[in-house]
């Protein structure tokens, strides 16, 4: 055994181009791996079957591996039971072992040893709490052995083996179907996995624990037998159950809508605290972040259950859409990540309802997606390079992709998109493809021309569209102009329906208009009065729509705020309302005439008591959330916004205090002794009498009527039914001052004694004081850093406090000390996790979005962060593209 293979000291970033991709030369078809798991000592031998890749037109004939020397220490390295010598067999170089010209059939043997318990960045294999788990996307199995570390090498895991002790660690899973397990000497035991199904090494996965777990059964639309087991630690068993039934929902979801059928014998799921992502697909192994499966409505909010059944879906999707078919190439993620997106929100509003589904995703889009799409991180949906591809799972890959999967479904119809959906699997299972191919398989398959519609893969930034329209003698024109990055028009659909002025009937129902010119004439004939247009339906498109005159035609947005039958569009309606309002109010004051359509829109939809929607009726009484209204300024002044958001909210409290409270009373009344549900009714009742909690607590300024609006909020605190009523009373007593803040900090107090150290409802606890819209707000957050509770190791907990303190106001007072705090953290987490510091860092790069005096200290921030010694990769890239 050769225990002296050294290393040369690793080189600095370097950027990966998409169109450098090529081939290996050499592929591994099999590999074998043995887990021998020691405290602070694991040993990981593995056997790798090489053979000459066919896809390879190159000269060379050596096969590079990838493998980080810091974590993998290289003992042994052997081919054919021949040990290989350094110079003459091999090299060994930062990041890579190079195999010389291996021979078709070999049989590579490498061991080596790790220290998970040392790995901080939680990739690779790494320690957490009681057991030992691996992430591997987007390139962590290179932290665990020397491996052809990329996509488009897809492999059979033959057997993987696990050996560790069996107190302390007495559940052993790993990717597939178990076929061996036993005891061994010394309390140790063993577990053989084996997959059959050929996957790339970022979806192999192991984990070791003491874990609890609940079991149940699925029976595939052909009549298998599947086996479903839901893992976490033994005192959070009793919060699995809705992640269980959500998995057999998506089971049953994919065979009704796409014919997909579970393919293993077993499906696992583990919750592990410490995880970097939300979730990961793993073949028959999912491990997830504990935030997106434990759920109970002690501990979790209505929105967690949202995001548990998503996510639930959207990994299982992944069997199929990630895993059977995957990415030739990182660059190809949204491949998998938009498709799979846009399969889990289709799963969601099936599940619950259509119309709220697509309102809570534009609402994300545009309040993340569309800064990215403005900043210096744009990137088109298939990036054209990276530095660290950690980086790049970002909004506009993961939702701007899967809004650009819809728009194939909304030109090609559901019927069509099937189609094209069945041919994808048809040509490519078991393959790693690209968008190119996705696309041909689409246009194939409906006997469509795509070419022009695949210019959404090469181009960033948020298109605009402006409108101008007119109606003459029976006709209806819409004349529509598109600007975007690209050099050419992009292919845009443009869902359109028109509603007669004087009836309010729909004349012309949904149809989907093809703008496929910068500038295009649309004409409706055979009208027998004047219509009003209601344009982009259900958002049919990721752009930004406006008016060619530049303003918004008030009395139109009213009319079909209060009549348009396309869900979406009424919504968006009463937005653009109060869009229009809070920029007036940030700019000198209101004007009575756009106050008069907002206080008709917002009264007609509180005292609505016909729709059952409840959900609906409660998103149109929130205004646009402070970062989509920041979208729509050229410079942004976060502290103008936030003052003019709050003076409409207050003046809407005052002028319908006696409603609110009456509409408040009825859903209280109404939900008094009734059974928790979480199904779309009981959820839209308490998002409702949340809003007007909300609102409620706005109106107070005078010493009275503080201790009036605190005493309200305590008493739905301490009555509430569950965590989404105690969570929105907390919130609201949060960031009261005054009389107020006696029952603020009896009820934190409360709170925090109440979680009982539950790790989830902690996470809540730091998040809503770092929301809170108190002065002190930044002295506070130091503070609760230096918490007992707080460490920034764990990636929820840091995102909890340090992240959620970005999105208040208080992080841009113009002192610049907000900007200083976060950096200082990042300094500090930078050694720690570089995947968590890149990702936070984002908060800082749209420096040239804000006036000057905030711009130019946020830059000079970021040049503080950029000359850090040393730096990871991950955050030089975010840094130094913020500072270009």
């Amino acid at each position: 055994m050769n225990t002296n293979i050294s290393v040369e000291e690793s080189t600095a970033p370097v950027e990966i181009f998409r169109t450098d991709y090529e081939p290996l030369p050499h592929a591994v078809t099999k590999i074998n791996m043995d887990f021998n798991l020691n405290d602070r000592k694991t040993i990981v031998t593995s056997e790798l079957t090489i053979q000459p890749n066919k896809l390879y037109k190159g000269n060379s004939k050596d096969l590079p591996l990838d493998g980080e020397e810091k974590i993998v220490k290289l003992l042994s390295l052997s081919m054919n039971g021949k040990d290989l010598k350094e110079g003459d067999d091999f090299t060994l170089a930062p990041g890579k072992l190079v195999i010389k010209n291996p021979p078709a059939g070999a049989v590579l043997k490498t061991v080596v040893e790790l220290v998970p318990e040392d790995n901080f960045k939680l990739s690779g294999l790494y320690k957490t709490g009681p057991m030992y788990c691996t992430q591997c996307e987007a390139m962590g199995f290179r932290r665990i052995t020397y491996y052809p570390d990329r996509p488009d090498n897809m492999a059979i895991f033959e057997k993987v083996r696990l050996e560790a002790d069996k107190k302390a660690y007495p559940v052993l899973l790993a990717n597939g179907n178990m076929i061996d397990n036993g005891d061994l000497d010394g309390g140790r035991h063993y577990a053989t996995w084996t997959d059959p199904f050929p996957k790339p090494s970022y979806l192999f996965c192991c984990v070791a624990g003491d874990l609890g777990k609940i079991h149940d059964t699925y029976t595939t639309m052909s009549g298998r037998k599947v086996d479903l087991q839901v893992f976490s630690e033994s005192h959070n068993v009793h919060k699995l159950d809705y992640a269980m039934e959500s998995l057999k929902n998506s089971m049953k979801w994919d065979e009704d809508r796409f014919g997909l059928e579970y393919d293993l014998d077993l499906y696992n799921i583990v919750a592990v605290d410490s995880f970097n992502m939300g979730a990961m697909e793993n073949k028959g192994l999912n491990v997830f972040n504990t935030a997106y499966v434990l759920a109970d409505k002690d501990t979790a909010t209505d929105s967690d259950f949202e995001r548990v059944e998503g996510v639930i879906g959207h990994e299982y999707f992944h069997n199929w859409t990630g895993n059977r078919v995957t990415c030739r190439d990182w660059f190809q993620l949204t491949l998998k990540e938009g498709l799979t997106v846009f399969r889990d929100q289709e799963f969601s509003g099936d599940m619950n309802s259509k119309a709220v589904k697509r309102i809570e995703d534009v609402r994300a889009l545009r309040g993340g997606q569309f800064a990215e799409d403005a900043g210096p991180m744009s990137h088109p949906i298939r990036p054209n390079s990276y530095i660290s591809m950690d980086n790049f799972y970002t909004a506009t890959v993961y939702n701007k992709g899967a809004e650009v999967i819809r728009m194939y479904q909304t030109l090609l119809s559901v019927e069509g998109f099937r189609k094209g959906m069945d041919l994808y699997f048809e040509r490519h299972d078991g393959s790693a493809v690209t968008c190119d191919d996705f696309l041909a398989a689409m246009a194939d398959a409906n006997g469509a021309d795509l070419s022009q519609f695949s210019l959404w893969y090469f181009t960033n930034g948020t298109p605009v569209v402006t409108y101008d329209a007119k109606y003459e003698n029976g006709t209806f024109t819409l004349l529509l102009t598109q600007k975007s990055k690209s050099d050419k028009p992009l292919h845009i659909p443009i869902s359109v329906g028109l509603l007669d002025k004087a009836s309010g009937e729909e004349v012309v129902p949904t149809k989907v208009l093809n703008l496929k010119e910068m500038t295009q004439e649309f004409k409706f004939d055979g009208l027998k009065g004047e219509v009003v247009p209601s344009i982009l339906r259900e958002f049919s498109a990721p752009i930004k729509l406006i008016s060619a005159s530049g303003k918004e035609d008030e009395e139109a947005l009213a009319y079909l705020a209060a009549r348009d039958t396309d869900g979406f569009n009424k919504w968006e309606a009463s937005q653009k309302l109060f869009t229009s309002l809070i920029f007036q109010a940030k700019d000198g004051g209101m004007t009575e005439k756009t106050y008069g359509y907002v206080k008709e829109a917002f009264g007609r939809t509180l005292t609505n008591k016909e729709s059952k929607d409840y959900s609906i009726i409660a998103y149109a009484l929130i205004m646009p959330t402070q970062n989509t209204l920041a979208e729509l300024v050229d410079v942004v002044d976060p502290v103008a916004i936030h003052k003019a958001r709050g003076a409409v909210k207050k003046r809407l409290a005052r002028d319908f205090a006696t409603e609110l409270k009456e509409r408040y009373d009825e859903l209280t009344a109404a939900m008094e002794g009734a059974e928790f549900k979480v199904d779309s009714e009981s959820i839209g009742r308490r998002r409702l009498r949340n809003v007007c909690l909300g609102y409620l607590c706005e109106i107070y300024e005078t010493p009275e009527e503080q201790k009036v609006a605190s005493e309200i909020a305590m008493a739905h605190f301490k009555n509430a039914s569950g965590m989404t009523d105690k969570a929105a009373a907390l919130g609201a007593l949060a960031s009261m001052d005054g009389e107020g803040a006696t029952a603020r900090d009896e009820a934190l107090e409360i709170f925090y004694n109440d979680a009982a150290g539950d790790f989830l409802v902690l996470n809540k606890w730091f998040t809503i004081q770092a929301m809170a819209d108190l002065p002190d707000a930044l002295d506070r957050v130091k503070k609760l850093k230096e918490h007992p509770d707080f460490t920034l190791k764990n990636p929820n907990r840091c995102r909890s406090l340090v992240r959620a303190f970005t999105a208040n106001v208080a992080f841009h007072d113009e002192s610049g000390a907000g900007y200083a705090f976060l950096r200082e953290v990042l300094e500090e987490l930078d050694t720690l996790n570089p995947q968590i510091s890149s990702r936070m860092a984002g908060a800082l790069i749209s420096w040239k979005k804000y006036n000057e005096k905030r711009g130019l200290v946020m830059k000079a921030e970021l040049q503080k962060l950029a000359d850090m010694k040393p730096i990871s990769a991950d955050l030089f890239e975010i840094v130094s593209r913020g500072l270009k």
